[in-house]
């Protein structure tokens, strides 16, 4: 059984940090693309970043957020730098197989984990 479990979220102030963990088990192959996604209050459910081979960032979150994973490709990490209250959302962790922003690329999906920015 596929798994995808976020942990990390929760209250920061505006230009703080965070670091947003996602932990992958039962993956039927390996090497798996993992993607970040969010979707704030009353807003369609965006892509953040993306992380295969090579990396991918939404113009929104480029230069402030950066997605990383561990060697054996189970973990995959988003480090949110200088956060703005516009961050605030629902983030989301992703597994598929090519790197992509679409979220119909993406196979898995975690139950993800609350971000709030307070100004």
């Amino acid at each position: 059984q596929v798994r995808l479990e976020e942990s990390g979220g929760g209250l920061v102030q505006a230009g703080g940090s965070l670091r947003l963990s996602c932990a992958a088990s039962g993956l039927p192959g390996s090497n798996y693309a993992m993607g970040w996604f969010r979707r704030a209050p009353g807003k369609e459910r965006e892509f953040v970043a993306a992380i295969r081979w090579t990396t991918m960032y939404a113009d929104s979150v480029k230069g402030r957020f950066t997605i990383s994973r561990d060697n054996a490709k189970t973990t995959a990490y988003l480090q949110m730098n200088t956060v703005v209250p516009e961050d605030t959302a629902l983030y989301y962790c992703a597994a598929g197989e090519r790197i992509a922003s679409w979220a119909g690329d993406y196979n898995y999906w975690g139950q993800g984990t609350q971000v709030t920015v307070s100004s």
